[in-house]
């Protein structure tokens, strides 16, 4: 029997910075020193790239610990992140983002490892080790990359065999919490010059941030193993082809969720009581984030009397289940809800990419590209309301039997094909002024099917559901700029690019009509300008930039009920973004990134209420970043470096209505570190912690049933890593 619930119950979720590729607290102690990047598909020093860009070099990503995509976004400024849970990562660059884990949803800001795209949320699960470094590119992306990106897109750079040298490293690190990592690669020409092979590993644990007192269990644990092997062959001078593989299994128990506000108009807020001790919570049962995830890729390059042809091909596939308490307790006989649920996804994508390049030495630097991207996404969606027996007894665990359990389930699936042909080129005119212009068209087609039909009850929706539809978007995308050296260490530039990102279906529609009807595609539209500068022979760097953005039909998730949907806003995002890297001299080096961001919705009219005018989701108006450095040099038997890393957010809303109890208040984050470095750099010692002033916020949070549940972030960590290199 199929038991109606209407829509009674409220449920908001199951639920001047860093720019132009500046690398992060690693002072520049030589002026000859360069960051190299590829942003545009070729080697160019970061200074010279006209797009805001921030780049971690490997140094900075192994000293600072960035081991996954959370570590990047507490060093960007202008780059957000919320996870729901942790294994499902939802990217805002400048205020651009899709909270949309849907089958048939695609990240509005995207991550890309080794030039292949990763597709779905919970895919974002690359290990920074033995990575040659990471860049952030914010705004529209689509005229160089495959994907078509429409807010910004992180790009993992890992560390290509090396023919001519072996070469290894393993480090091992214990903290608190019973931190244990250990990490490795070994790299080994098999024919000097020709061939090679490279093969990394890591391992990383610790126990549980949260004591579940309910159960006796831990929560917010990590067990992560991680593996990539590289081939390497170049037959000849002007012949390339690779082939590589990765896993990563992530093995935890849910995260601790907390009740931290009441909803006074709400009667069901008499069923909670206030729950805000980071440290433990009183949730039924522990959980449980598996993910199992791997991929393949395969490159080859051929060098032409004008220009080099490139072939990339990469597949990776996906298994996730996560089931955990949403409401996190406390417990006692007067409650009579509990909700609990999560996903179960199977996902598998294909790319394929051919590039045309124009010769490093060309006059004129181009690119032409030919993109196929299909993905198959099967997706369960669950919803569990448990209601206890008249002794206020229930049994929340699989296979219990005290009380009425209550589930209902979303079947969906997603083919999605995304086909489309870009080019880019940037044209020298004069010695000074360089003119950028690129396009791309893109078609994406999408076949989405949903039902609740194996449901013993409709919580979200008002009927039966059984729908499968198509729908087609196109679009013509480009960007077009222009970058004039005033001197060899002084440039301005200008850009505009457009972005798109295609519509898409309701994951949890309410109804058959809901199930059926489409919502719009996004578009982008970025104006940005800025200076590039360098003073004292490098050994100050200043970078500014000024943008704005108008958004079309942002795709932005609210709540109906019980129900999340899509709905389409439009919204201006204006910004300022600046950072002052000082090498001061005598050891001392100071890095200092600051980011403005007014985010505010145009229109965003929904049935029953008028959200314009007020502020994006998950995007803080003030971010700021100080690294101070000191170096202190111990001559033939090496030198100490201490840092210290400070980042402040000012307050997020992460609902639309900006009301209520979802306001996340301004954090105040310090970590730091000491690192011996031997004198002939081949081993290390670490001194770190993370947190080290104890801060409190919410990683995320909802209202609904009465009450406000949210996960808090990590308590202070520290340890200490040793790390020795061949």
């Amino acid at each position: 029997m199929r038991i109606g619930f209407g829509r009674g119950i409220l449920l908001a979720g199951a639920s001047f910075g860093v720019l132009s590729g500046v690398a992060l607290a690693q002072p520049v102690t030589d002026a000859e020193d360069e960051i190299i990047i590829t942003a545009q598909r070729r080697d160019q020093n970061l200074q010279d790239v006209p797009v805001t860009v921030t780049t971690f070099t490997a140094q900075e990503i192994q000293e600072a610990r960035i081991q996954e995509v959370q570590d990047v976004v507490t060093r960007t400024p202008g780059l957000n992140f919320d996870a729901f849970p942790s294994g499902q990562p939802r990217l805002h660059v400048r205020g651009i983002g899709s909270s949309d884990r849907g089958a048939a949803g695609d990240p509005s800001s995207a991550v890309f490892v080794d030039d292949i795209y990763l597709g779905r949320p919970a895919m974002v699960a690359f290990d920074a080790f033995d990575v040659q470094r990471i860049e952030v590119l914010k705004g529209p992306q689509g005229t160089l990359y495959g994907r078509n990106v429409v807010g910004g897109a992180i790009n993992v750079i890992s560390n290509a065999p090396d023919l001519n040298a072996f070469s290894g490293s393993l480090e091992g690190t214990a903290g608190n919490y019973e931190r244990g990592d250990v990490a490795g690669f070994i790299n080994a020409p098999l024919d000097e010059g020709v061939a090679a092979v490279r093969a990394s590993a890591s391992v990383r644990t610790h126990a549980g941030y949260v004591d579940n007192d309910e159960t006796g269990g831990e929560l917010a644990d990590q067990n992560t193993r991680s593996g990539r092997i590289q081939f390497l062959l170049e037959p000849s001078s002007t012949l390339r082809f690779s082939v590589a593989a990765d896993s990563t299994t992530d093995r935890a128990n849910g995260p601790g969720q907390h009740v931290v506000a009441l909803d006074s108009g709400d009667p069901l807020s008499g069923f909670w009581s206030l729950d805000t001790d980071r440290d433990s919570s009183d949730q039924e049962f522990d959980g449980r984030q598996d993910r199992d995830t791997w991929g393949v890729r395969a490159q080859a390059a051929w060098d032409l009397p004008f220009g080099t042809i490139n072939y990339l091909v990469g597949h990776r596939e996906v298994a996730y289940d996560v089931n955990y308490d949403f409401d996190g307790g406390p417990r006692d006989a007067a409650s009579r809800i509990s909700i609990a649920g999560g996903n179960v996804e199977e996902s598998e994508m294909t790319s394929h990419e051919l590039r045309l390049l124009s010769l490093a030495d060309s006059r004129i630097s181009w690119v032409l590209g030919l993109y196929a991207y299909n993905s198959d996404t099967r997706r369960d969606d669950i919803l569990n309301l448990a209601i206890p027996d008249f002794d206020g007894n229930f049994d929340f665990t699989d296979g219990g039997t005290e009380g009425l359990l209550l589930t209902e389930i979303y079947h969906q699936s997603a083919d999605v094909e995304s086909r489309a042909i870009y080019a880019d080129a940037t044209i020298p005119l004069g010695e000074r002024l360089n003119l950028t212009l690129g396009a791309r068209y893109t078609e994406d087609d999408k076949t989405y099917h949903v039902d609740n039909l194996d449901s013993d009850a409709t919580f979200r929706a008002e009927e039966d559901i059984d729908a499968t539809n198509s729908a087609s978007w196109d679009a013509l995308t480009w960007r077009i700029g222009a970058d004039y050296h005033l001197s060899d260490d002084n440039m301005i530039y200008a850009m505009v690019s457009r972005g798109f990102k295609s519509g898409g279906f309701q994951d949890t529609p309410e109804n058959q009509l809901d199930a059926s009807t489409a919502f719009d595609p996004e578009f982008a539209t970025q104006y940005e300008v800025g200076v590039r500068s360098e003073f004292f022979d490098g050994r100050v760097v200043w970078n500014n930039t000024l943008y704005t953005m108008e958004y079309e039909d942002l795709q932005v998730r609210e709540t109906s009920g019980l129900n999340i949907f899509t709905a389409n806003a439009d919204a201006t995002i204006n910004g300022y973004e600046t950072q002052l890297r000082w090498d001061i001299g005598a050891g001392l080096a100071l890095n200092a990134a600051y980011a403005y961001t007014d985010a505010t919705f145009d229109s965003y009219v929904l049935p029953s209420s008028d959200y314009t005018g007020n502020r994006l989701t998950r995007t803080p108006e003030n971010k700021v970043i100080l690294s101070p450095s000191y170096t202190l040099g111990l001559g033939a038997s090496g030198d100490v470096e201490f840092a210290v890393d400070y980042q402040y957010e000012s307050d997020i809303w992460d609902d639309a209505s900006n009301a209520g109890a979802e306001n996340r208040e301004p954090t105040h984050f310090v970590d730091a570190r000491a690192v011996y470095t031997s004198g002939n750099s081949d081993w290390s010692l670490s001194l770190w912690g993370k947190n080290l002033t104890d801060e409190v916020t919410r990683t995320h949070q909802a209202t609904f049933i009465g009450a406000t549940f949210a996960s808090f972030n990590a308590p202070p960590t520290y340890g200490v890593t040793l790390r020795w290199n061949y």
